[in-house]
């Protein structure tokens, strides 16, 4: 009666927790994709507030599953949905189970579900969720009332539920620091240590279907074209690896290296290109097609790679060529690079290569 009684206070009016849970799903996938655009540190607030409304739907997932407890133990008013709900209530505990088992270190970037990451599963089944819960609601579909957004009780409730998820993610981090638990050890981002110095030393990750044969140095040639006086076509013995860097390369599989880097500076191959007024953006494409592009004044300062920890590059890290831009996402450090083209306008398109290139 006490624990019923409890529920019946803290518990915000059933079709509100439905509608809830939807809106925390679609905000932790829609922080937890912009999450793998952020390198530096000053867009920590997207990941603290992935962390925290991800324990703000646990919140509301326990509230969710006590009120329908007996329904599901005992049999009561089974329908065809029931299994749907089942399996999204499965996969919504999944989710969360893996996202915090990353975050309390009880996994390892090694730690693998048959070929992906721990921190891979959790994105995909985030992913799986939006239709599990989108398809959940259309067999009991009620919208909310108007009454839902002026219950100052229910207000008080969601700030309640928010707070103890913040609470409860300030407790972890606190707990991660006085016990020193190495196997937590992360960045902002989430991502964990990969130590070591060299090709061997951090794993060899590609984005979705890129996977190219090994590239012949003999037949590659790097050009330089777009707003430019002077086009640029460099075979690999006239790629200069004069300029030595140390970056920080941070994949969305869920680790990170500090490696030293060792190419060609963008800025001086631009300098010798000559770049025309009006160029913005310098594209950086691949042999499979997949590209990125930076701002001309931030392309500069990054780094067409050869070597790594004094190696020449492996094939798998990108050789003959691959980006090196500091405060930028791994899935940003193009590989494999055989062209940069000067432009006046950013390339809105390359987010659909990201998903496509590297496909015949």
């Amino acid at each position: 009666m006490r624990a019923a009684a409890a529920f019946a206070r803290l518990s915000p009016p059933p079709r509100l927790v439905d509608w809830s849970i939807l809106a925390l799903v679609v905000a932790e996938v829609a922080s937890g994709l912009l999450s793998f655009t952020i390198g530096t540190a000053d867009g920590w607030y997207v990941l603290w507030f992935h962390r925290v409304a991800g324990i703000t739907l646990a919140f509301l997932l326990c509230l969710k599953l006590y009120r329908v407890r007996n329904r599901i133990r005992y049999g009561e008013h089974w329908e065809r949905s029931t299994a749907l709900s089942i399996l999204t209530a499965v996969v919504a505990i999944a989710t969360l189970a893996t996202g915090i088992a990353w975050a309390l270190g009880a996994v390892s970037v090694e730690s693998r579900v048959l070929y992906w990451t721990v921190l891979s599963v959790h994105v995909g089944l985030g992913l799986a969720l939006v239709p599990l819960v989108l398809a959940h609601m259309s067999t009991r579909f009620r919208l909310p009332r108007g009454t839902d957004f002026t219950d100052r009780r229910d207000a008080i409730r969601y700030a309640g539920l928010f707070a103890a998820g913040a609470l409860v993610v300030r407790a972890q981090e606190t707990a991660t620091e006085v016990l020193d638990t190495s196997g937590a050890e992360r960045r902002f981002t989430g991502s964990k240590p990969v130590r070591g110095q060299g090709n061997g030393s951090f794993p060899i990750t590609s984005w979705v279907a890129d996977d190219p044969d090994p590239v012949d140095p003999d037949t590659w040639t790097l050009s330089v074209t777009g707003l430019v006086d002077r086009p640029l076509s460099l075979d690999y013995n006239e790629v200069d690896p004069g300029t030595e860097r140390r970056a920080l390369l941070d994949c969305t599989s869920g680790w990170y290296t500090v490696q030293d880097w060792q190419g060609v500076r963008v800025g001086d191959l631009l300098d010798e290109a000559g770049v025309e007024d009006g160029a913005e953006w310098v594209r950086f494409v691949s042999v499979t097609g997949y590209r990125w592009s930076l701002p001309v004044d931030e392309a500069r300062d990054a780094l067409l790679a050869t070597h790594v920890g004094g190696e020449g590059l492996a094939h798998g890290h990108g050789a003959p060529l691959r980006l090196v831009a500091p405060g930028r996402r791994g899935f940003q450090w193009v590989k494999w690079v055989e062209r940069v083209e000067i432009r006046e306008e950013n390339d809105p398109a390359q987010w659909l290569v990201t998903l496509i290139s590297g496909f015949d």
